[in-house]
């Protein structure tokens, strides 16, 4: 084999090296950013549902104590309606009593 053929088998070799390296790294840059917005989206969609999450829940609690206030008026009201009902229908009263 020459000097020139073997110069040139090298030099392939070498260009095929270094290209596939550079395609290489080219790659795991890109897929080191992507990882790297994807965190960060990430993170701000986090936020965003933490924070909804929190409103609705405060939301939910309102409406609840609200719900259970009104719930405890209105078995007060039926308890106390239930008493008036059973002193107007209580036993009946006799104009006559009967003593022997």
């Amino acid at each position: 084999m020459s000097p020139e053929t073997l110069t040139i088998i090298l030099s392939a070799i070498g260009v095929v090296l270094t290209l596939t390296t550079s395609l290489f790294a080219a790659g795991a840059w890109m897929v080191r950013r992507i990882d790297d917005r994807i965190d960060a989206v990430d993170e701000k969609l986090s936020t965003r549902i933490d924070a909804v999450d929190d409103k609705l829940s405060t939301r939910i609690d309102a409406v609840d104590d609200k719900l259970s206030a009104r719930i405890d008026a209105i078995a007060t009201d039926v308890t106390d309606l239930k008493i008036a009902v059973a002193r107007l229908e209580g036993p009946p009263r006799h104009l006559l009593t009967a003593r022997r």
